[in-house]
């Protein structure tokens, strides 16, 4: 064990990884949840997506920690699954076009295959390496109040607004209420230093909950998404549904080849992106990058993400990445492998027991995500505001672009283009590397793809 992950070089240990795993798949236990319904608007069986959706992230989580040695899980991508299921199935299949899941997995496929192949020449590591360090520090910030947003939405606490944009939820939902008990709770086990203080919070969460539910606070109303808090084995037979293997349907890319190149590069940009975003952030608040500010093994964990997505379309669901909440483990003193070993086993535990693990309730994670998100914050102290305006613009863009359009991808985007704007504005164009160039220009393609 020690041999394999370095545990003590990495001061850490079994019971701490293993904490960390528990801590990070119940923040991306969701996924589990949410990936069936929303691929089974594409036409796919929801039973089978479970499958697939369990499978592959335990695959891929498994390959980032014997290859990679990261705490990092990785499983079917939200906003990825939205635009397989919503942008391309959904139009397609008003079209008049039958089982257009199929061609989506195609253009996974080969999604994957595109990020193999830049993983073996670099190109991803790289762009990892080389993005300036406070970028990769507005980066981190960024991610931090963007998983704070997303757990404020989970739990009611923020919501939409048409004047607004956003307003303050319902204080009296048991909901709000109880994600602001378990945040308070989360912060006194901190303070006093109690270890898996994250993971007893979501415990302690979702106990107050099923304690709610019975005095009738808490009403089930699932079409609300109000589900019940107690596992329900009704009808349950304990064995996994078959997935929807090799699903793929060539015929279309030969006959709607530009259509076909489009959904592919959709689907690259948002997965390059995010993934890049998640691992420099994830690896700042881990305190994993060496002293140049780059990440060890970059290309290994790359790789491990290009071939869980081409598990993933060969299973039979959406793109598979890595989770920005594997910072929710790091928090809790996940620091290897480990860590993504143990979040692993319990993804193929959820095939079995998958009722026990649905019932946690999305706010039960809100309090681990805004308290790792306020972790995550603590790099601004780091950033430089003075000095280079090409880094301090393209820091601070980075920063706000991830919460305010929901979105990690639209952040580094802005990011790159102000930065590698305001240095040729600047004169300073021979300090862009070559990488940076390339990435600029994907960028650009893609906010001509926006404006047209």
């Amino acid at each position: 064990m020690e041999k394999l992950f370095k545990l003590k070089e990495n001061g850490t240990t079994v019971r701490t990884e293993a904490a960390a795993g528990l801590t990070t798949f119940l923040s991306v236990v969701y996924i589990l949840a949410v990936n069936p319904g929303m691929l089974a608007a594409a036409g796919m069986d929801a039973g089978a997506v479970f499958t697939a959706t369990a499978i592959s992230a335990a695959l891929a989580t498994l390959c980032m920690a014997f290859f990679a040695n990261y705490p990092v899980a990785l499983a079917s991508g939200m906003g990825l699954n939205a635009y397989f299921a919503y942008s391309v199935c959904v139009p397609m299949a008003e079209a008049g076009i039958e089982d257009p899941w199929t061609i989506a997995l195609t253009a996974v496929l080969v999604e994957g295959i595109i990020f193999i192949i830049l993983s073996l020449f670099k190109f991803r590591e790289t762009l990892v390496n080389k993005v300036p360090m406070n970028l990769k520090l507005g980066i981190t910030v960024g991610i931090g109040l963007f998983i704070t947003l997303v757990g404020l939405k989970g739990a009611g606490v923020v919501i939409g607004d048409a004047s607004t944009l956003v307003a303050l939820g319902d204080v009296a939902t048991p909901q709000f209420a109880l994600a602001m008990l378990g945040l308070i709770f989360i912060g006194i086990l901190h303070h006093y230093n109690v270890p898996g203080f994250l993971l007893w919070g979501i415990i302690f969460t979702w106990g107050l909950g099923i304690v709610a539910q019975l005095i009738g606070w808490y009403h089930m109303d699932p079409a609300a998404g109000s589900p019940s808090l107690f596992p329900d084995f009704s009808g349950y037979h304990f064995l996994p549904d078959a997935p929807a293997l090799f699903s793929f349907d060539f015929s279309y890319v030969a006959s709607h080849v530009t259509e076909f190149a489009v959904i592919v590069f959709s689907f690259l940009f948002m997965d390059l992106f995010d993934t890049v975003g998640t691992l420099i952030g994830v690896a700042k608040k881990g305190n994993l990058l060496n002293e140049n500010g780059n990440l060890p093994r970059a290309g290994r964990a790359l790789m491990a993400d290009a071939v869980g997505t081409v598990a993933g379309a060969c299973l039979g669901t959406s793109t598979v990445t890595s989770y920005v909440e594997s910072s929710a483990g790091v928090a809790q003193g996940g620091r290897t492998g480990l860590t993504a070993v143990f979040a692993a086993a319990l993804f193929l535990l959820a095939l079995f027991f998958s009722p026990i693990f649905l019932a946690i309730p999305g706010f039960a994670t809100t309090p681990t995500l805004i308290f790792v998100g306020w972790l995550m914050m603590g790099s601004v102290k780091e950033m430089t505001f003075e000095g280079d305006i090409a880094d301090v613009t393209g820091g601070f863009m980075a920063i706000v672009m991830m919460p305010f359009t929901y979105s990690i991808a639209n952040g580094i985007m802005f990011g790159i283009i102000t930065w590698v704007i305001l240095k040729v504005l600047t004169g300073k164009a021979r300090e862009i590397h070559p990488v940076m160039w390339v990435s600029f220009g994907v960028f650009a393609l893609r906010i001509i793809t926006l404006v047209i």
